[in-house]
């Protein structure tokens, strides 16, 4: 899209003007951002090959600036991700690569059902990656002067990817915001846990179930996974509890937890083991509780959200109960 159309495209669509935002026009911006991918090390015909024909995407500021400000409930966000369709298909794809799961679970230190959890929340099992091209999207993004730093690491991390021979400018799509692949990563996540199962250097979390699978794992595990515990439990808290003791910085063992009154959600008692948790209650104290693990603030680093902490948890755990 030529500059002109495309500031005709933002006026028309309620958007700010980018050139204002970033100081300088596209081009001169762009100019700059090659001497500094340079100066870091990639190889000048790789910024070149991956920066030919960039350009800037109204679409992705338009999505950028209208992200739902509506707060879903827990209950209704689980309604839409952790659904019957997706627990079976998750069901299916745990039987189908049983074998390969298994080796990467004994590889990698984390459970199956995890591993195949995040593949269906971050793109339903690779159905939904994204068509936008990442270079162009994230030097949008970059560009705009919101959260220009963020992306502007995330620009050159993707250049970075191409000097390195992982993929091609042209097949790197991804979602508006820059996130590639069935495993949806970051540029720098890529980078820092992509894997190539088979060994020939492709790390392809594109098209390689393989890569896909392995990579998800490895993030997992450099997030701090721990496969001898779980990511937490739905529990029944009682009436009346001190607000104090609920949140993430709050952790106290199990049989604490048991001495305050939290049992399991079939009102049993909680397990014995010396496992320290934290007691989350999303939407406060007539909602859902649940004792939260170590395994679950890995979850919270891969993406800073309890209520996608807690349905990656419910997810998995459906799909080993089949």
């Amino acid at each position: 899209m030529k500059r002109r159309e495309f500031m005709a495209a933002a006026l028309l669509a309620g958007l700010p003007n980018l050139a204002f935002a970033a100081g300088t026009d596209f081009a001169t911006w762009l100019a700059g951002l090659r001497r500094e991918a340079i100066n870091q090390g990639i190889r000048p015909q790789s910024v070149d090959r991956a920066l030919q024909g960039v350009h800037e995407i109204a679409r992705v500021i338009e999505l950028d600036r209208t992200q739902p400000e509506t707060k879903y409930t827990l209950q209704e966000y689980l309604d839409r991700v952790v659904t019957p369709g997706r627990i079976d298909t998750g069901v299916q794809k745990l039987q189908e690569n049983r074998a390969l799961l298994d080796q990467i679970a004994q590889r990698y230190r984390v459970q199956s059902r995890f591993i195949v959890a995040l593949w269906g929340m971050e793109s339903n099992f690779g159905q939904i990656t994204g068509n936008f091209p990442v270079i162009s999207a994230l030097a949008t993004l970059a560009y705009d002067g919101r959260r220009s730093d963020l992306f502007r690491r995330e620009l050159i991390a993707a250049i970075r990817i191409i000097d390195l021979g992982y993929i091609r400018p042209e097949e790197m799509r991804g979602s508006w915001a820059g996130a590639m692949g069935q495993c949806q990563f970051m540029p720098t996540s890529y980078l820092k846990a992509a894997v190539s199962y088979s060994g020939d250097g492709r790390r392809d979390i594109w098209n390689r179930r393989q890569d896909v699978l392995a990579s998800i794992a490895n993030f997992l595990s450099i997030l701090g996974w721990n496969d001898s515990e779980t990511w937490g439990r739905e529990v029944l808290a009682p009436a009346g509890l001190n607000p104090g003791s609920v949140g993430k910085e709050v952790s106290k063992s199990l049989p604490e937890w048991h001495r305050l009154g939290i049992r399991r959600l079939d009102g049993g008692e909680l397990p014995g083991r010396d496992i320290r948790a934290s007691l989350i209650m999303p939407d406060g104290p007539s909602g859902r509780a649940f004792l939260a693990y170590e395994d679950f603030r890995a979850l919270l680093r891969w993406n800073n959200s309890s209520y996608f902490a807690i349905s990656v948890g419910l997810l998995a755990d459906a799909v080993e109960q089949g």
